[in-house]
């Protein structure tokens, strides 16, 4: 990226975990406003998670909401949101931006060979076996759609996962990964969530969903965007 590129990803700082935001390394981009339907559920919120199961010191900067399809393409050629830094290191995609943070802590994945290919699994288990499927359904669901095709499809995926939930706490390791990280954060989407009846999946998620750090990463992306709110009503 050049250098006046650069220029444009350098926003306001932000005290987290009581550290000086400029002064860390992990940067965590999201925009700097989005409408009330998806707060809480953004993308970025899956890292701000990461970062504080694991204690890693990071900030969250941001780039415009208004024009988002192609004011940052330099940066995430989807123009979407997480992106991370890393000191030199730079990343999209919330799976890949999870990984390399798991990689810093053994509270999100275990050093050892065969825990971590299990939480490695479970990860894109979570990306490429639920998500892909439970998002494109989601979307017809709120779209009205008269025939949602993807619901057969949804409900095997959704009952292979209770079945696994039946048999263990945890997905991988024996314990909370970040893998558990982000299947939760697939798994309680609100549609998805209430559709069917699945008693271990939601002792799951609302487990989950119980732990501190999730509690506050969701708290502070909320709190980020209603702040959001007050910016563009003085604008």
């Amino acid at each position: 990226m050049r250098l006046r590129d650069r220029a444009k990803f350098r926003q306001k700082d932000t005290y987290i975990n009581g550290t000086l935001s400029g002064m860390s390394e992990l940067i965590i981009w999201t925009y700097d406003w989005v409408p009330e339907g998806p707060r809480g559920f953004v993308r970025d919120l899956r890292l701000r998670w990461a970062c504080e199961e694991a204690g890693l010191p990071y900030s969250v900067r941001t780039v415009p909401f208004d024009g988002r399809e192609t004011n940052h393409l330099e940066r995430q050629p989807f123009g979407q949101v997480p992106f991370l830094n890393d000191g030199d290191v730079q990343m999209f995609e919330s799976g890949a931006c999870l990984l390399h943070l798991a990689r810093k802590s053994e509270k999100l994945m275990p050093r050892d060979a065969a825990g971590e290919a299990e939480t490695v699994e479970w990860l894109f288990a979570a990306l490429n076996s639920v998500e892909m499927v439970s998002v494109p359904w989601w979307f017809l669901e709120i779209s009205s759609a008269k025939d949602n095709g993807l619901t057969g499809w949804l409900e095997q995926r959704l009952g292979h996962i209770e079945r696994i939930l039946n048999e263990r706490e945890w997905l991988a390791a024996g314990r909370f990964t970040v893998a558990d990280l982000l299947m939760t954060d697939v798994l309680r989407v609100s549609k998805v969530r209430a559709h069917g009846d699945r008693p271990a999946t939601e002792r799951y998620v609302a487990g989950v969903t119980e732990r501190p750090a999730f509690k506050k990463a969701r708290a502070d992306q909320m709190a980020h965007f209603a702040s959001g709110d007050e910016t563009r009503a003085s604008a």
